[in-house]
């Protein structure tokens, strides 16, 4: 089981213990398939993210939850937090989307490219 299969797992326990008591902070408002996050480093305020589930499994996202189990480890209580920059994490999510549209675009006529984001490794420590 990868990094992102356990964090969702945890998640998924701690969201469905916990909807009653959590609804008037936001739960309520993360549409099915995604889930929320916090995204911040240790001298920036935490930001809010709602993310889709599909995250979890992609290599860039991966590296971020790896570096949130090396900072908090996987006994997070309640949202996940990722420990990077907020503007890191948008470029990411931004090369996510990207990657989803030109494979979507692609899939719809049969091309497909490999791309590697292993320039990227290492990048999120600020």
């Amino acid at each position: 089981m990868g990094s992102g299969e356990k964090i969702l797992k945890s998640v998924h326990s701690n969201r469905s213990n916990n909807v009653k008591s959590n609804s008037k902070h936001g739960i309520k408002d993360v549409p099915k398939g995604c889930l929320a996050i916090k995204v911040g480093s240790k001298e920036e305020e935490k930001q809010r993210f709602v993310v889709p589930v599909f995250y979890f499994n992609h290599p860039l996202f991966m590296q971020l939850l790896r570096e949130a189990e090396e900072e908090y480890g996987f006994e997070q209580k309640g949202t996940i937090t990722i420990p990077c920059h907020v503007e890191v994490f948008r470029y990411v999510q931004d090369m996510i989307n990207r990657e989803r549209s030109v494979n979507y675009h692609n899939n719809h006529h049969d091309h497909r490219h490999n791309q590697s984001h292993n320039h990227l490794v290492g990048c999120f420590r600020a």
